[in-house]
């Protein structure tokens, strides 16, 4: 089979299982007549998923620099929406300023020239050391070490680590020419679909909360159920990746934990900042950041054990 052919099936099942969830999801809302917030909140989550599926989609069709694209203005809106509950100052203007118009787009245009030895340092060695000295001209001495700090972990989560998944076009894998588009698809699925099927196994065997503090709505059931399944469906979707089935499942195991764990991490901020959700642009999934948080902590997992483990 074709690359193309492959991305083909791969789109007509996504396809397939959204037509058969919408179909479900109406004739449950029929059923409710409006007066069930959970079938309510779940149709909104579908068509949520029909968007980002169309996104994704059209980023395909204009190959690398389209998914590079798409991935920058996600990054773009990331960033936004994080920066916007941060305790910035006036003192911090010019160095998020830089974050947006200089830093983000030098990490993209570093991906699209394939220069690894700088996009994975350029951030976290060089945006970490500048930034700093560029705040610290202002004379803002006034919870200084808070407010560059928080630019910076907004620079990692939102720029940093959402570049390693374009980043997956540049590895070079014997016998996987021309398929890393693939990578992303399976990166993307396999996270986001831990997040659902925790949603659904939760919801239906829920009973034990696993971090009640953090996430009220997590459970060791949903937590236990959707990672599991998830991984199965990663191993499921060996063909369109370079591993076997058996090492399939052992990243999509891995990346989804590393989703979990993410998304604990950003729930957390968001409880010390006072906020369910980091936006509202989403319908039923809150902003960019709320749909990118689990994919933040996998995506650099992913890219580096592919790297290291299946690249020339």
């Amino acid at each position: 089979m074709t690359t193309h052919e492959q991305t083909l099936a791969l789109f007509a099942g996504i396809g397939g299982l959204l037509v058969v969830a919408s179909l479900v999801g109406f004739v449950l809302a029929c059923r409710a007549r409006g007066e069930s917030p959970g079938i309510a909140n779940l149709n909104a989550r579908i068509k949520a998923w029909w968007v980002m599926v169309a996104l994704i989609a059209i980023a395909f069709v204009f190959g690398k620099t389209g998914v590079i694209v798409l991935f920058a203005l996600a990054s773009f809106l990331a960033l936004r929406e994080f920066l916007t509950l941060m305790r910035t100052r006036r003192g911090d203007h010019i160095a998020i300023a830089g974050a947006f118009f200089i830093v983000l787009p030098a990490q993209y245009v570093l991906i699209g020239t394939d220069w690894y030895g700088l996009y994975s340092i350029f951030i976290p060695v060089y945006a970490f050391l500048v930034m700093p000295i560029v705040a610290a001209l202002r004379a803002d001495t006034k919870n200084f070490l808070t407010r560059i700090a928080e630019v910076q972990w907004g620079l990692m989560v939102c720029v940093f680590c959402v570049s390693h998944v374009p980043a997956l076009m540049t590895l070079d894998i014997p016998g996987y020419e021309g398929r890393q588009l693939l990578l992303i698809a399976f990166l993307v699925l396999v996270v986001q679909s831990s997040d659902v099927l925790q949603y659904v196994w939760g919801k239906l065997f829920g009973r034990h909360k696993i971090a009640p503090l953090l996430s009220p709505s997590k459970t060791v059931e949903g937590f236990v159920g959707g990672v599991l399944s998830a991984s199965v469906l990663g191993a499921a979707l060996w063909w369109i990746t370079p591993f076997s089935p058996l090492h399939a499942f052992c990243i999509a195991l891995l990346i989804n934990l590393m989703g979990f764990f993410g998304g604990l991490v950003m729930s957390a901020i968001k409880r010390d900042l006072g906020v369910k959700d980091w936006g509202h642009m989403i319908e039923g999934h809150g902003g960019m950041l709320d749909r990118l948080d689990s994919v933040i902590f996998a995506a650099p997992i992913f890219f580096h054990v592919v790297r290291f483990w299946w690249t020339a």
